[in-house]
């Protein structure tokens, strides 16, 4: 395990996700303390849309309206579709609280200007965060979220795909996802090693194999999340059951 991993473990998912939540704060309080403004990437999943759900209980001192948020994957569904992570993430935080509708980044829906091409979709988003990145191809995200499936993936990208083997493109359309529904858009590994810090939540023993894989030199073709390192830190958040493979140090 490099110098910038290090791993968080909790007695259950519940009390990480909570931890977390006021990291997740405090990142952002830094970052507009240090240059007025954050830029995030939210995932979903039951520990992503957790942490804003606790993050609405105690919001801490963030300018909501000085906060860039971005989605590491989503569903190609239509506008307003429950299984959207956009849509989780609205009902969880981002309707209770004030941010600047210009500054929500949400990915292309499936239905309108890119229904069935999630590529063209991917391409529109690419496009989006590089008007957003200044001088740079795309922005330098205070810190990426994600979760991770019992196989290893994160965002969709998923073991033994084109998507993480993708090394150059950091949005890219996905048509044969493994888990339902099919179609996707994602960032790629290129995309989340740009975050200053990458956080993986992960919870439940069923992960708990991945999770060592991952930590103990799995390439990122077989195990997603071994790739996912952030520029400055990677934490992994875990609750006991997921780190019940490593060792007891």
């Amino acid at each position: 395990m490099s110098d910038n991993v290090s791993v968080q473990t909790y007695a259950d998912s519940d009390e990480l996700v909570t931890a977390a939540a006021a990291q997740f704060v405090d990142v952002i309080v830094a970052a507009q303390a240090e240059r007025g403004e954050a830029a995030v990437v939210l995932t979903g999943g039951g520990n992503g849309i957790g942490l804003l759900r606790k993050v609405r209980e105690n919001p801490g001192a963030v300018d909501w309206s000085k906060v860039d948020f971005y989605w590491g994957d989503e569903r190609f569904l239509p506008r307003g579709d429950p299984d959207r992570n956009e849509v989780q993430a609205h009902e969880a935080l981002l309707d209770h609280v004030p941010v600047t509708p210009a500054r929500l980044h949400p990915m292309p829906y499936g239905d309108g200007l890119y229904a069935g091409d999630p590529d063209a979709a991917a391409v529109a988003y690419s496009h989006l965060l590089s008007a957003h990145a200044g001088s740079n191809s795309i922005p330098e995200f205070d810190v990426h979220l994600l979760g991770m499936g019992g196989e290893g993936h994160i965002n969709s990208l998923f073991p033994d795909t084109d998507a993480v083997r993708e090394d150059k493109r950091f949005v890219v359309g996905v048509t044969d996802s493994p888990k339902p529904p099919a179609q996707r858009v994602t960032l790629t590994l290129p995309a989340v090693r740009r975050a200053k810090r990458v956080w993986l939540l992960v919870a439940g023993a069923d992960k708990a194999e991945a999770v060592s894989a991952a930590l103990t030199g799995a390439r990122p073709v077989d195990i997603p999340s071994a790739g996912a390192i952030g520029s400055e830190s990677t934490i992994w958040m875990l609750d006991k059951a997921a780190a019940a493979n490593l060792p007891a140090s």
